[in-house]
Parts: C-alpha cells; structure tokens; sequence
C-alpha cells in the first residue's frame, strides 16, 4: 500500500527483481472484469488506496490521487461549486480505476469517457520509471495520480422518462429526440428482459432553460413521458453481479435492433440490457447456466452482425470456472 510514487517505483522494481506480474487496486469494484477474472499464482497486488487527494485545484483542473474515490473527489469539489464530469456506476471507484478501465456512467453522453477527458495521467511504468501520459489510451504500469478538467456545478437536472419495451422501439425514439438538438447530458435505458422497460434523459443547466427544455422534450416524446428532478432507481447503475455473463457491447442507437434480434435468436429468450444508449456502450446480461461454448456462439453471432456496422461486443464478466474457458475483455479493449 504506497503511499508516494516513488513507493511504487520501488515495489514495482522489487517485482521485477522476482519476476512477478503486478496488478493494481483501487476500491476492487473492477478486479475481477476482463481477464481479471482469471487466476493469476505470481503476481503483486498494489492497493493504491494511500495514494488519494485532491493535490491541487486551480478551478477549471484537478489533480487527484488514484487511490481517490470519485465520491470523495466530487465531494471536495462540491464545496467549491465543482465538478468533475465522472459519474462511473462501480460502488466506491477510484480515479484510478475509471481510468485504468475507462468507465464511464451516464455523463459519457455529453462529455465522454475517461479516457476522452483526462489531460494528464501520471504513472509508474513496469521498469519503475515515473511517467507523464497525454492522451490517455490505457498503458502499461500503475497509476499514481491524474489532471482531470472539473466545471461548475449545473444549476438544475431534469430527468424526463418514457416507457419502451423493446430495443427497436428505444433505437427509434433515440434517433427521433438526438435530430432535436436538446443537449442532453445523459440518454440511458433500462429493459430488464420483461415488460417495464424504460428510457431516461438527462437535461442539465440554467434553472430557466432546464425547465423549459424539459417541457419541450417531455412532449416531443410523447403523453407517457413524465418529468422527474430526481433520477430512476436503475440510472446510473449496472444490471449484473459479479457472478454474472455480462456482455459490453458498442452499438449505434440506430442498430439497436438487429443486436436486439441477434440476441433472442441466439439466447432463446429476452436478455436483460441497460446502458448509454444514447452514447452506444450498453451491457447484457445472459442467463445462467449456458456453457462456455454456448456463450462463444452468442458472441460471434452478435460480432457478426455488429462488426459490419462499426461496432463490437467483448464477455466483461463471467464466473471464473467460464472466464477460463472463453475469450475474456482486456483492459485495453474498453478504450
């Protein structure tokens, strides 16, 4: 447990010395995405939880420790009318973390990934050399802090929710409300594989013009549309366990459709799928019980039919006994 970057420099040339493989930690919430779900015998965990902080603050950035929550992060932020434009949906994520795996919540829509926003990332590489990364896509070593842009916390928040059912529906009415232009910082939806399902968007601004816009947008979708100031239970939430398949998949609002038709055919029944759909990253997850070859199957049908129109799918989660079975997401995928 480090607390500087030169501590880590020092055990990650201490891992060299003993050819050990290193992994690093924030609160846990992702360890076990991707391939993290595969043992591993020979490898040094580094908990970056001493490495947190707001180290310093100039009102348009922030250089935060990796080992800091977002949660605590905003909440520094907060007293100082800011912040940062994270809302990742792991309990407890660290900066680290976000960044290390490119998880994005809700405001993905309107600002985009981690990966997109960061202007510095600062980390230890595998030889123990510190580093400065602009442009961050992923590298190789353990992140110690980053410079991240922060803004002025929104006035008002508006959600406006419209029941759908099915993804061709939501696809349709997505398509419909983005041609509007209503700057929206959020578009997710929530179909749990039975009826209820819902899409939620997300207004953000001057109280006037958040009041107006969501009058607006509430009756461009329609008479079941109904304008919340709070969010749905489920936003900014994933729909699976750790115990789960799970699917990541990236598809366009206007192919929601043939991934929703892919899916039943090959799965047999309606799949629980929630996500940014509006910013074409949405997660599904499978029933229990199908066997690692029959998850290979589902996968290269949906990679069929999504890498012809631009898009992709990868398995995030699986049980262990299966994550050794079949190809698993790595970390550089998710950027």
């Amino acid at each position: 447990m480090p607390s500087t970057p030169r501590a880590v420099a020092a055990l990650l040339h201490l891992a060299a010395g003993h050819g050990l493989a290193v992994r690093a930690r924030g609160s846990g919430s992702k360890f076990h995405w991707g391939t993290g779900g595969k043992a591993h015998p020979d490898f040094l965990v580094i908990d970056t939880a001493r490495l947190d902080g707001l180290w310093a603050h100039d009102g348009a950035t922030a250089v935060v420790g990796a080992g800091t929550t977002v949660a605590a992060a905003q909440a520094a932020l907060q007293r100082h009318g800011k912040r940062l434009t994270l809302d990742p949906p792991s309990p407890g994520a660290t900066i680290g973390g976000v960044l290390a795996m490119n998880e994005a919540g809700p405001l993905r829509h309107q600002f985009g990934p981690p990966a997109g926003q960061a202007i510095r990332v600062d980390l230890v590489d595998p030889s123990g050399r510190s580093t400065a990364v602009e442009g961050w896509e992923g590298a190789d070593g353990v992140i110690t802090s980053a410079l991240l842009p922060v803004e002025a916390l929104p006035e008002a928040r508006r959600w406006v929710v419209r029941p759908v059912t099915t993804l061709t529906e939501t696809g349709e009415v997505i398509n419909d409300v983005v041609a509007q232009e209503f700057a929206l910082s959020g578009v997710e939806m929530d179909l749990p594989g039975a009826a209820g399902g819902a899409l939620a968007l997300l207004l953000e601004g001057p109280a006037a013009w958040v009041t107006a816009s969501a009058g607006r947008l509430a009756r461009q979708l329609g008479p079941r549309a109904l304008i919340r100031d709070t969010a749905p239970a489920w936003w900014g939430r994933y729909p699976f366990g750790p115990s789960d398949v799970v699917l990541r998949l990236r598809v366009r609002s206007r192919d929601l459709h043939a991934m929703g038709f892919v899916l039943r055919d090959a799965v047999g029944t309606a799949v629980a799928v929630r996500g940014s759909a509006g910013a074409g990253v949405v997660h599904a997850v499978l029933p229990a019980g199908l066997s690692a070859p029959r998850i290979g199957d589902i996968v290269i049908g949906l990679k069929q039919v999504l890498m012809a129109r631009g898009g992709q799918v990868m398995v995030l989660i699986a049980p262990p006994d299966l994550a050794d079975q079949i190809e698993m997401a790595r970390p550089r995928d998710l950027f």
